[in-house]
């Protein structure tokens, strides 16, 4: 047995600078997470709708507010 003084990373991580990071795949990664939480379809597309709203970069954010206690973004090497 090992005492960890820091919680291992578990949660998923998405490269933003690759394929994983295209909006399509963050809506559809939305919508699935949305129903792995157990979230109605009017909930699930309303934040759809919300991350459609404007700009890539407010996408991004949208998502990080809904998603980002269970999904991290990796921004490396990109600028928003």
């Amino acid at each position: 047995m090992s005492i960890l003084k820091t919680r291992p990373n578990t949660k998923p991580v998405v490269d933003l600078s690759g394929p994983q990071g295209n909006a399509f795949n963050l809506l559809a990664l939305a919508c699935t997470t949305g129903k792995e939480f157990g979230w109605s379809k009017l909930a699930i597309d309303g934040v759809c709708d919300e991350m459609r709203m404007s700009n890539y970069k407010h996408l991004i954010e949208t998502f990080d507010k809904h998603f980002g206690e269970v999904i991290d973004l990796n921004l490396a090497g990109m600028e928003l």
